[in-house]
């Protein structure tokens, strides 16, 4: 083989530092991806013309697009770094490039000063942004799975989706003090909106030294040249097509779920149920909060009964139930019944999150397994995650609000087919023996 797995860590201890030191970069990860969508409309007007508001939030969530689609191109680039010159250097890398594109969009100067300069500069911020966010995830779940032991593995490998959750409970969480606790709206919309992506770089900057630190997760063996070129080649990756088609399907449910019960929530809550703003954000942060607590316990589920049952509970309990959820939610405006309908979708969903990033990372063999995981993930969350909310307010716009229920449930069928023909990750890992 032309890479092996390492002496992992020899102590639970050092295990666990490793798994933390793993995961706390993904919470700034996601952290800084989602400052810039809660910060959007105070930071609009600083890159652009004065003008239309609309117009101006319209600009920056097109830049906010352009991250999106760079998400792709990162998972292929940094994949193949990971896979040539391992998985430590390649997540150190990763954090200093998301450092980067937070401290340029702290740091630059407002249009009326620079002119058009501005949005170019913001513009080169959220590319860098993206090629980190879309290499971020193959990376970390390729480490998260070889440092963890086959017993817990996937307890462990839970542990990204609580830290991608906790980046954007973060995120939410600095918006609110610095909205009711240490800013007036005027600062925020004068220079305020910059702290977060300063403490946004200045948290990088020390995970950055703390993955460092980091024990590599797998060892290069450089005797065989002709397997060392191949490490982390789409010509290697292309020699395992059931594999990527594999993450790609699996992916499409559970992006558009997530996405839908998650992000959406937010505005179908205030357009849809006439919630305020508060209450909807309260709503959302609540049952954030739970879906962030309870993925160990189904990552933990998943290592004694195996990653299939999980995944095909998921994709059934999600074709049955996603339609009456949404529909009831929709003609609901009592709090709680909002919050259990979202709760219950949630728990629904955590059947996928909990576990994709493992399920991914054991249908490949080392020499390509960052790029494996993470280049076809992207892709599908590029084309189904990252469109979800656009289409589920076209539908609305053009009154056919239900439309987008029966879609989700569509793209929750097309992986369920993928879960119930796939292998069970679990029992035939191909990180055991390696």
């Amino acid at each position: 083989m032309d890479i092996a797995t390492s002496a992992l860590p020899q102590t639970t201890q050092s295990r666990v530092r490793s798994i933390i030191g793993g995961s706390l970069g993904n919470l700034v990860e996601w952290y800084d991806w989602y400052v810039y969508s809660a910060f959007s409309l105070y930071f609009a007007a600083a890159f652009f013309p004065k003008g239309n508001q609309n117009a101006q939030l319209l600009n920056t969530a097109g830049i906010f697009a352009i991250g999106f689609l760079m998400r792709p191109i990162g998972g292929w680039l940094m994949g193949t770094f990971a896979d040539k010159h391992g998985r430590k250097t390649a997540l150190t890398f990763s954090v200093l490039l998301m450092s980067a594109g937070s401290l340029i969009i702290a740091l630059t100067p407002n249009f009326d000063h620079i002119g058009i300069a501005a949005p170019i500069l913001l513009v080169f911020a959220r590319i860098i942004q993206g090629l980190s966010v879309g290499g971020e995830y193959g990376t970390s779940a390729t480490y998260l799975s070889e440092m963890a032991t086959k017993k817990h593995r996937g307890f462990y490998s839970s542990f990204q989706y609580v830290t991608l959750i906790m980046g954007q409970l973060l995120a939410l969480a600095v918006l609110i003090l610095l909205q009711r606790v240490f800013l007036t709206e005027d600062q925020l919309h004068s220079w305020g909106w910059r702290i977060p992506f300063a403490i946004g770089a200045m948290l990088a900057i020390i995970v950055m030294y703390l993955r460092r630190s980091l024990q590599e997760s797998v060892t290069l063996d450089k005797k065989e040249d002709v397997n060392r070129d191949a490490r982390g080649s789409l010509r290697a990756l292309a020699q395992h097509p059931r594999a990527v088609l594999t993450v790609i399907g699996l992916t499409i449910g559970g992006t558009v779920a997530f996405y839908t019960f998650t992000t959406y929530m937010q505005k179908f809550l205030v357009n849809t149920n006439g919630f305020s703003k508060n209450t909807a954000t309260l709503i959302s942060t609540l049952t954030l909060i739970v879906f962030m607590l309870i993925q160990p316990l189904y990552g933990l589920l998943s290592d004694k009964i195996g990653r299939k049952p999980l995944l095909k509970a998921f994709g059934v309990l999600g074709t049955i139930t996603t339609i009456p959820i949404l529909t009831f939610l929709s003609h609901t405006n009592n709090f709680w019944v909002a919050f259990g309908l979202i709760m219950l979708a949630l728990l629904i969903v955590s059947n996928y999150t909990a576990i994709n990033a493992v399920v991914k990372a054991e249908l490949f063999p080392a020499h390509i397994r960052a790029l494996g995981v993470g280049f076809p993930y992207a892709i599908a969350v590029s084309a189904f995650g990252g469109s979800a909310e656009y289409l589920a307010l076209l539908f609305k716009q053009n009154g056919h609000e239900e439309w987008f229920y029966w879609y989700v449930t569509g793209c929750i069928v097309m992986s369920l087919l993928v879960y119930v023909t796939m292998i069970d990750t679990q029992k035939h890992s191909k990180i055991d023996g390696e």
